[in-house]
């Protein structure tokens, strides 16, 4: 036994880690931790990676994250589900305020779903699912100047999740490929695939309407005001 997760066994799904009410505790210091950092952390040129509006930003859109990563459009059965466009708000911080802000928010969302909805089987395995994958959203902030920036800042936020969670799953999940007559790598990528690319499908669609990226340019303009 850990001080910080309990190892359970179970003949269905397999060994896995619950966290201890100090694990919990451990990770929110973290999420926390990284948010500060992102403030206080000088850029060469001296300036604050996170001021108090990209700060504020970034709590609003992972709380929106967060609620609409509940609604569950189609709820996969080994993890994973398309959610009403949750993705999208954390990617909408990198195309407001630049990479390190929109890595810096992503990277604390990844802790905050490791906190509210764990599913550890190993170190690795968790920073790769959570961390890394959730982590990957930031790059949006790569097409912050760019025309049309959030939506290509967006599918490269979400190519990123895929790729570390096809790691994921053809690394630590690919025993379940047998069941489907698959091999490791063809499972995790059509299993990832089709949960990421239909919400994927559906946020573009929603974000080529007309009133809604008008409303996305008021926002940007807002941000950096």
């Amino acid at each position: 036994m850990s001080i910080f997760a309990t190892e359970v066994i179970d003949e269905e799904w397999g060994n896995y880690f619950e966290l201890t009410g100090l694990g919990y505790g451990a990770l929110v210091a973290l999420m926390i931790l990284v948010l500060v950092l992102g403030c206080v952390v000088s850029n060469a040129d001296g300036k604050k990676k996170i001021g108090v509006k990209p700060l504020v930003f970034s709590a609003m859109a992972m709380a929106l994250a967060m609620v609409t990563s509940m609604i569950k459009l189609i709820d996969m059965p080994m993890g994973g589900s398309v959610t009403l466009c949750s993705m999208l708000f954390i990617c909408l911080i990198g195309y407001l305020f630049g990479l390190r802000t929109g890595l810096t928010a992503a990277v604390a969302y990844g802790v905050l779903q490791l906190v509210t909805n764990p599913y550890i089987i190993s170190i690795p395995q968790m920073l790769v699912d959570y961390i890394f994958a959730f982590g990957a959203l930031g790059l949006s902030g790569i097409f912050t100047n760019r025309k049309r920036g959030l939506l290509w800042g967006y599918l490269t936020g979400v190519l990123g999740r895929y790729f570390f969670s096809f790691l994921s799953g053809m690394i630590f999940f690919g025993s379940y490929a047998s069941s489907y007559h698959m091999s490791a790598p063809v499972y995790s990528l059509v299993y990832n695939g089709a949960y990421l690319g239909v919400e994927a499908l559906i946020t573009v669609i929603i974000l080529l309407l007309p009133p809604v990226s008008k409303g996305l340019l008021k926002v940007k303009n807002m941000a950096n005001q």
